[in-house]
């Protein structure tokens, strides 16, 4: 393996984690429209997934607000990840960082989809984000 493809796997982990989420919104999601008579979405046009708010359950809502949350924050993880592999400057300090930041953010997921308390989930996100710093001042160091 090349250091940039060790580089990469955290990305490809985050990746593949949020595929998952988008399965688990969904196999939440469908039986939940189905079993709901008043949701008919043969007759919807148009709307949004936020509309389901006011519709279904919060509970099956949790994993689509997490699949939400997962492209926000993280598309900086991606784009800082991509500066270190196309620069080349793997080091174990942003490996470590990488995936301690993957690591929080799947913790994250979980504790949203099945437990949802806000203080537990916010301390993950703040933990994540002192991650996501650090990555974004050592590719700022690495360029400027």
């Amino acid at each position: 393996m090349t250091a940039s493809q060790a580089i990469l796997q955290p990305v490809v982990a985050l990746l593949v984690w949020t595929a998952i989420v988008w399965i688990w919104m969904y196999a939440l999601r469908l039986p939940a429209i189905q079993r709901d008579s008043r949701l008919d979405v043969s007759q919807w046009v148009g709307g949004t997934g936020k509309q389901l708010d006011d519709l279904l359950p919060p509970k099956v809502q949790w994993a689509a607000h997490n699949y939400n949350h997962l492209h926000e924050a993280p598309v900086g993880f991606y784009a800082v990840m991509m500066v270190f592999a196309v620069v080349g400057a793997e080091s174990a300090l942003v490996l470590l960082l990488g995936w301690a930041y993957v690591g929080l953010r799947i913790a994250h997921s979980l504790v949203q989809i099945l437990w949802n308390k806000v203080s537990v989930r916010f301390a993950i996100y703040a933990l994540s984000t002192i991650c996501l710093f650090a990555l974004f001042l050592l590719a700022a160091l690495l360029v400027f």
